[in-house]
């Protein structure tokens, strides 16, 4: 009974120093307690890549530096005829068209013939021509006649004086009328012709008072035509300069003045600048569309420029400015308009970043905000990366 009492008690203190020892462990800081270190915070899901070195390899990583930017004001406008210079060439007078002497398109020389008119007032004034140099041909000789029979008292000298002074009336005569078929348009020798012959040339040539292109054609034979009355027979533009009329909103009217120099770029030609001055600034504003009407003339000496292309418009309103700047290819329009960049810290892992962006000149693009100057950036392969995060297959 007593061995039995023994065994228990052994029992009893084996089973509490068990548990005493359990109890000793529990209280002592084990690796299990000690406090965890807070994971640093993560990029927002979705907004960061890791690349494999190869990946990386294919990128190009430059950090984010400037770039001077002209202060510029963009806008669209149109190409036109520059009606200053365009002429609508009607006849001095009122006549039948007997012969057109040039094409729709065609070039023509300042001077050069276009179309010709039968004309009744130019039979009058050469008819008028005729007859005074027949009256001039006529005291002449009695002029002549008079002086012969003067010297042998056979008129007396009030005759010689009045066949000298119907002489002078009729050579003032003959200037006149000569002036008057000059006006018509006919030359020196046109005119000596006329005289020599008797004969009127009832033709009056009507010609080009300009150099340029014939752009308007409207001058059948037969036609009735009086001056500055209806569609002229024809219009003559000089093409070597155009207008471009630009559609600038109400807020920016402020920014543009006479004189200024002017970049116009149209669609034909996507690689060409075209350069000029704003030569005017209309005066009202539209008053559904708050825009006003600035033109400019654009030199355009081998006539590339077509009336009715659409332009894009662009004027330096201040001086150049340095900004923070990256290479066009290392921004990302996504699809929900954001413009944005990648940016990494490690060359390993590119966190996508949205900024805000204003002026792109000569390959660069201003960024306004969301970036740093030195950050590292991808210049190179952004596109890769947006179509990466976006699960698309990257090309």
């Amino acid at each position: 009974m007593k061995k039995k009492n023994r065994n228990i008690a052994v029992l009893a203190f084996a089973v509490g120093a068990l548990l005493l020892s359990t109890a000793l462990l529990r209280s002592q800081p084990g690796e299990n307690n000690r406090p965890q270190k807070p994971a640093e915070s993560a990029p927002p899901a979705g907004s960061a890549v890791q690349l494999s070195p190869s990946q990386v390899n294919s990128l190009k990583i430059a950090a984010a530096g400037t770039h001077v930017f002209a202060l510029n004001a963009d806008t669209i406008g149109t190409i036109s005829f520059a009606d200053e210079r365009s002429v609508q060439v009607f006849p001095p007078y009122q006549g039948k068209i007997v012969r057109s002497l040039a094409e729709l398109n065609e070039n023509v020389r300042k001077g050069q013939p276009l179309y010709t008119i039968d004309s009744p007032d130019l039979i009058q004034a050469e008819s008028t021509l005729i007859s005074a140099a027949g009256v001039l041909e006529l005291t002449t000789k009695e002029l002549a006649r008079a002086r012969t029979l003067r010297s042998s008292n056979g008129v007396s000298e009030r005759e010689l004086e009045q066949a000298a002074s119907d002489q002078q009336t009729a050579e003032g005569s003959l200037r006149a009328a000569r002036n008057a078929v000059r006006v018509f348009g006919k030359t020196e020798d046109e005119i000596d012709r006329i005289i020599a012959s008797r004969k009127v040339d009832a033709e009056l040539i009507v010609r080009s008072p300009i150099s340029g292109q014939v752009t308007s054609f409207a001058g059948p034979a037969g036609l009735f035509v009086q001056p500055g009355t209806g569609t002229s027979p024809y219009t003559v533009s000089d093409l070597s300069v155009k207008w471009m009329l630009a559609s600038v909103p109400e807020p920016d009217m402020p920014l543009f003045r006479q004189g200024q120099p002017v970049a116009v770029k149209v669609i034909a030609y996507p690689e060409r600048v075209f350069h000029g001055v704003i030569s005017k600034i209309y005066s009202s504003v539209d008053p559904v569309t708050h825009r006003g009407t600035v033109r400019s003339e654009i030199a355009d000496p081998r006539n590339e420029l077509r009336p009715g292309m659409l332009a894009d418009f662009s004027i330096r309103v201040g001086k150049p400015v340095e900004s923070l700047a990256l290479p066009a290819n290392a921004v990302v329009r996504e699809g929900d308009g954001t413009m944005t960049a990648w940016v990494t810290t490690d060359r390993r892992q590119f966190s996508q970043r949205s900024i805000r962006v204003g002026q792109r000149s000569d390959g660069w693009v201003q960024v306004l905000a969301g970036l740093t100057r030195g950050e590292l950036v991808v210049t190179d392969g952004a596109i890769f990366l947006s179509n990466m995060l976006q699960g698309a297959p990257a090309d």
